[in-house]
């Protein structure tokens, strides 16, 4: 994957989970996918999984993404992508700020392993609040 192709991928790819329609965003991974983020308390398998997760995800919160730099891996498909993202949970005005990365591994042209890493304490004032 090239730079290009990798950027193309990206803002495709972000501008889903930005729509926030899980049908959407599953169409991005393959149907065996593994996904994991701060949230998740383990790994989320398969389409049907990465649905339950999204439902209820995108039921709670408000987000966008938006595509920092990217970084293809040498030697598979896949990428490093830095992120800027917003969060604001569903019903609630304040809204904080986050910057993280996912590691991005390709099958074609879809999404086969996704792990996201953010400090996710920066959610606090919008749990505890």
């Amino acid at each position: 994957m090239d730079h290009a192709q990798l950027v193309a991928h990206a803002e495709k790819f972000l501008g889903a989970w930005n729509s926030q329609d899980v049908e959407a965003v599953v169409a991005c991974y393959t149907d065996d996918v593994v996904y994991r983020d701060p949230n998740t308390r383990g790994e989320v398998r398969g389409a049907d999984g990465m649905r339950r997760y999204l439902s209820k995800l995108f039921a709670a919160w408000r987000m966008t993404w938006a595509l920092r730099e990217g970084y293809p891996l040498k030697d598979r498909d896949g990428a490093a992508i830095l992120w800027h993202a917003t969060f604001r949970k569903e019903g609630g005005e304040q809204v904080v700020e986050a910057d993280g990365m996912d590691l991005v591994l390709m099958r074609g042209d879809r999404v086969e392993r996704n792990e996201v890493y953010f400090d996710r304490a920066v959610l606090a004032p919008l749990v505890t609040g």
